[in-house]
């Protein structure tokens, strides 16, 4: 139980790039990847800003090698998965016992959007392939096939928390002895009930979002994929390339405060932390970066800097938010940003907190605002934060 599980294999996809060497440049150009809305036949077009992944579903399908006629969110999965499983390089890999746990929270609802446009017209017409893998979990079961995994598979949607629970998910089968190695994190893709029902709840900000900006007006929604590979200790004595980092803490709590807001206080936010502190045997002073949640909303940046100053006070470590660069990727932002923390530490990199201008007058800290190299980063803490309180914090450690 106690044996570390090690990172061995990342792979990302997003708004700023499609693999991981196009976002790390991305990050160093200080560019973001919103813009308006191109793929979503939307009302919300030239209205609300949001960071697509720049591949039309042809170009995309066949970066993943499968039809065009699948969800996206599919075909993002597999393409972000495929990279951390080629870049994990594991020797006699069919020969282990693997699993794939992903999550997605939308499933193959763009499918299902074409559908009822058609059905609702007239209900002799529609194509029922276009629901039949509505429900998330297909997702996971298309993408472990393509990738050859067939030990252990499942499907986790908690919100934006859901990939990153899906690390930790498989970490503690790794520990227990049930899985030798697992492809860890989440995707999922733009559809206009996510766009809808986001503006509904008015936390959407018609401008790019500002993160932890006292000015800040909402968040703007992004999509992508991102996946960690974990392996044993056994497992990473095999390998023929160095290893990125353990996976030394992570907690979930839920405060269950709101179903859609998180508690003021950020009770849920700061039993999140302390537990993966607690976890991976580590001081809050021991922390060299933290990747916020940071959606930009009022209430979520506030609840998450307020349970940030109640644990470091008075010794604020660097920290930013990655979602001023890919805006918020919901189910999958857990994974993306796991992936982010990881190469924080073998790069040495801090990432800035784009077009923040205005400190938060409750806060005494601010992130940091410029692309940073030459860092000694050991240990980051990537925070997740869902609906309903569901709230996860990851510590990844240099090894």
């Amino acid at each position: 139980m106690s044996s570390p599980v090690y990172v061995a294999g990342v792979g990302v996809i997003t708004a700023v790039g499609n693999n991981v060497a196009e976002n790390m440049a991305a990050f160093e150009r200080e560019e973001a990847g919103m813009g308006d809305i191109t793929l979503v036949n939307t009302i919300h077009r030239g209205v609300l800003p949001v960071a697509e992944v720049k591949l039309d579903n042809i170009q995309l399908a066949e970066l993943a090698g499968l039809s065009s006629k699948l969800s996206r969110t599919k075909l993002l999965s597999l393409v972000a998965a495929r990279e951390a499983l080629t870049d994990a390089a594991i020797p006699g890999f069919g020969e282990l016992r693997s699993g794939f746990i992903s999550a997605n929270t939308v499933g193959g609802m763009d499918k299902s959007e074409d559908f009822f446009v058609d059905f609702l017209n007239d209900n002799n017409k529609g194509k029922l392939r276009n629901v039949f893998d509505h429900e998330c979990g297909s997702m996971t079961e298309v993408v472990a096939d393509e990738l050859g995994i067939t030990d252990y598979m499942t499907t986790i949607s908690t919100a934006c928390s859901s990939s990153a629970n899906a690390i930790f998910y498989g970490a503690r089968l790794i520990k227990n002895g049930l899985l030798d190695m697992v492809i860890a994190g989440g995707a999922d893709a733009l559809v206009k009930f996510t766009l809808n029902g986001f503006n509904t709840l008015m936390i959407l900000d018609k401008e790019y979002c500002k993160p932890f900006d006292d000015n800040r007006e909402g968040l703007n929604l992004g999509e992508g994929a991102g996946y960690v590979v974990l392996v044993s200790e056994e497992v990473a004595r095999t390998l023929n390339k160095p290893l990125y980092c353990t996976l030394s803490g992570y907690n979930n709590s839920n405060d269950a405060y709101h179903q859609t807001a998180s508690s003021p206080d950020g009770t849920g936010s700061y039993l999140a932390m302390q537990g993966a502190l607690a976890k991976a045997g580590l001081q809050p002073t021991d922390i060299d970066y933290i990747n916020l949640h940071g959606t930009g909303t009022p209430n979520n940046d506030s609840a998450e800097g307020t349970a940030i100053k109640r644990l470091f006070e008075p010794n604020y470590p660097p920290m930013s938010s990655t979602k001023s660069f890919t805006g918020h990727t919901l189910g999958a932002s857990g994974g993306v940003e796991a992936v982010f923390a990881v190469l924080a530490i073998k790069n040495g990199v801090i990432y800035p907190n784009l077009r923040f201008k205005t400190p938060m007058k409750e806060l005494p800290f601010t992130p940091e605002t410029h692309y940073l190299k030459d860092q000694p980063v050991k240990n980051v803490l990537s925070n997740s934060f869902g609906f309903g309180g569901n709230c996860t914090s990851l510590i990844f450690s240099a090894v």
